[in-house]
């Protein structure tokens, strides 16, 4: 791109584009980085350079950049019909076959899709069907949702409300009125001297403790997501849903997994729950849904739900314009077939995660580097000021932008939360690409330490 082009973009976009989360004011000055082409793993900017996306757009491009099948299903849609809604007795025929389709893929008994365009809104509409669930069930005193401290579950009202982050919190007057949190699983710095497995339990207790203080009269549904995202990939031991599941079960609590980020493949299953064996009532799904070309989201509600919601609940006074938009449902049909037909699951399953697994556990010797931990592919290096210890830097979140910039220095992508490298990149990534990534970290890594070694001897 002209450089002339390109400052004139970088000018209008300080002039007239609001980014999400980002102090606006100090982007206008540096200038945002203009994305104009991808391919596979692969973005280019608009001076040229060539960047190994290693977070995979926001967490969700799996099937990779540049899939042409997804725009001429687009192009084709909007030519024979551009949109319709599933208002007034109406829908259309993608949306029935992406809704068929979603029931044949999903666990247990998860069969029934209501249509959003976001992750955001699905949380927003879970909020209100679960409060419609047990009110038309005669116990509208059954409001109570709980979250978990430094959960995300999206940035709408509700969604940030369900999500723990206090960040947000801050900004709007939330947590809206009866949605309560417990501590998030996290075991690297929660954990004390318990093993994983002990600590998995004791952690997924905390839940219990809570129903019980708040009454299990009054306590609806209980959401995470099966690994914690945003926060920083808060993976937690294998032992934390099974027992988590179990509280539910006992006082009539619903499950809610939010899947937005594990679904479609992340964890080298296709949803989180197969991952760490359990099964949720209601999952929330985006992301990997249309692996990012188009907005679209979901809620899957299990036989349970969806028949009270059918039988008692009377008009659903809930939905979108284009909840079920023909288009969106289009490119997620071919989303899965792309996923299914070329075995991108099993081969991220079976053959690049193990690999990618190995080379992250070789990152994890790097001196700065106090926990590099892997599910899949998704994964997180946690960088600390001494490795023989469980604890922060001082000024934590100074550390992981100094990585993050010199790793985008190497070419390559990756996303920094507080001290945490966050790894997510597409589930088509080759091996060799994994080998390329992991030298790019390794130099990043070289880099940060030296500035951390000079700022001790300011």
């Amino acid at each position: 791109m002209d450089h002339n082009h390109l400052q004139q973009l970088q000018q209008l976009d300080a002039a007239y584009h609001l980014h999400p989360f980002n102090d606006n004011a100090a982007l206008a000055k540096k200038g945002t980085r203009i994305l104009t082409r991808g391919e596979g793993c692969y973005v280019w900017d608009a001076e040229g350079n060539k960047l190994l996306d290693a977070f995979a757009g926001l967490w969700c491009v799996n099937v990779g950049y540049g899939r042409k099948e997804l725009g001429e299903v687009a192009s084709r849609q909007m030519q024979q019909l551009a949109y319709y809604n599933s208002f007034f007795s109406c829908t259309t025929e993608p949306t029935v076959q992406l809704a068929a389709k979603l029931a044949e893929l999903t666990p247990g008994d998860l069969n029934h899709a209501f249509f959003t365009n976001s992750g955001s809104e699905a949380n927003d509409t879970i909020l209100r069907m679960v409060r419609h669930f047990w009110a038309v069930q005669d116990q509208p005193q059954k409001n109570i949702l709980i979250g978990r401290h430094n959960g995300y579950h999206g940035s709408t009202v509700a969604g940030a409300s369900l999500g723990g982050m206090k960040g947000m919190h801050k900004q709007g007057g939330l947590p809206i009125p009866d949605i309560h949190h417990i501590d998030e699983p996290f075991w690297f710095i929660d954990g004390g001297d318990l093993s994983p497995e002990e600590y998995g339990v004791l952690a997924a207790r905390r839940l219990e403790a809570k129903i019980l203080e708040l009454g299990p009269e009054r306590v609806a549904a209980f959401i995470g997501e099966p690994i914690m995202g945003a926060i920083g990939v808060y993976i937690p031991p294998m032992t934390y849903w099974p027992e988590i599941e179990r509280i539910c079960r006992k006082y009539d609590v619903l499950l809610i997994a939010d899947e937005v980020i594990c679904g479609f493949g992340r964890t080298g299953e296709w949803f989180g729950q197969q991952y760490f064996g359990f099964q949720a009532d209601i999952m929330p799904i985006a992301k990997g849904l249309s692996s990012g070309y188009i907005p679209i989201g979901a809620v899957m509600f299990n036989d349970r739900v969806a028949k009270v919601l059918a039988e008692k609940g009377g008009e659903l006074a809930h939905g979108y314009t284009y909840s079920g938009h023909p288009v969106c449902a289009a490119v997620a049909l071919e989303n899965i077939r792309i996923l299914q037909e070329e075995n991108i699951v099993d081969t991220a399953k079976n053959v690049v995660g193990p690999y990618l697994a190995q080379r992250w556990a070789e990152l994890g010797e790097h001196p700065l580097v106090g926990e590099a931990r892997i599910a899949g592919m998704v994964g997180a290096l946690e960088l600390v000021p001494d490795k023989s210890k469980r604890q922060f830097f001082a000024d934590r979140g100074s550390v992981g932008v100094v990585c993050r910039d010199f790793a985008l220095k190497e070419g390559l992508i990756l996303r920094a939360t507080w001290d945490a490298m966050l790894l997510s990149p597409p589930l088509v990534m080759t091996t060799a690409q994994v080998d390329e990534m992991f030298d790019k970290v390794w130099t990043a890594l070289n880099r940060t330490a030296e500035v951390e070694i000079g700022r001790a001897h300011v």
